[in-house]
């Protein structure tokens, strides 16, 4: 999108959604501070969204309600923290400026053009053939983590891949089909995301060419300890 200049970095939140619950946010923040982690946006985890019944949380605008309206937790710029607010945000700033879901452009702008056919959100309750079940710690036992999953997966995560289609993506993020810079190639990308039953790791190293990715359906960090194992072992 930046390359189409359909948006800026430096283009402000208010610029695409001017009904954004917290003003000064709005003002002061960036897309550049959304991508950089440096937005001072929190996080939707906590006690309301447990408590908030997950088939009500469907699309990317519900989850405004679970953190936008809070006051910044720092001044923009001035810190690096992670962010899934700051996702949430940036999700629906692609849906405002492509005029088209969020689901539909990522489908269409990045999945199809990778060849990544196994990759998508899917609605929790959908029957999808050969999808994993995430086992999550129970004192010293396991259980499904079907009740920690949300409706459908957002722009801060949630998605269902293959290992197949993320070495895929690699391939075609190296070789610009993406939209990738030239200079981004020369470094290592690691990848990693997680929540209780559900584990990814994805590395790429562009010296040694090696593409390491580990999917797992445990408690974080199963795969990233995996991924750090492997890359222990590759030459240097």
């Amino acid at each position: 999108m930046i390359a189409q200049k359909k948006i800026s970095p430096d283009d402000p939140i208010k610029k695409f959604l001017p009904d954004y619950p917290n003003p000064d946010a709005a003002e002061k923040v960036t897309i550049r501070h959304l991508l950089d982690m440096t937005s001072g946006i929190g996080d939707f985890f906590g006690e309301t969204y447990q408590a908030t019944p997950k088939e009500k949380i469907r699309s990317l605008q519900d989850y405004l309600t679970l953190f936008a309206d809070q006051p910044l937790e720092f001044e923009p710029g001035t810190k690096n923290r992670y962010s899934n607010g700051g996702y949430i945000v940036l999700g629906l700033i692609i849906e405002k400026a492509s005029g088209v879901d969020y689901y539909t452009y990522i489908r269409d702008h990045l999945y199809k053009p990778a060849g990544m056919g196994d990759t998508d959100s899917f609605d929790r309750g959908a029957a999808i053939p050969n999808r994993a079940v995430g086992y999550t710690r129970d004192g010293s036992s396991r259980k499904p983590n079907d009740d920690t999953l949300p409706w459908k997966g957002s722009s801060a995560g949630g998605g269902y891949s293959t290992a197949r289609d993320l070495l895929k993506y690699i391939l075609a993020w190296k070789d610009g089909k993406l939209g990738a810079a030239e200079e981004k190639t020369r470094s290592e990308l690691m990848i990693a995301g997680g929540a209780p039953g559900l584990n990814a790791a994805l590395y790429w190293d562009p010296k040694s060419a090696y593409t390491i990715v580990v999917l797992a359906n445990y408690d974080p960090p199963a795969a990233e300890q995996v991924v750090r194992q492997i890359r222990s072992w590759l030459p240097r």
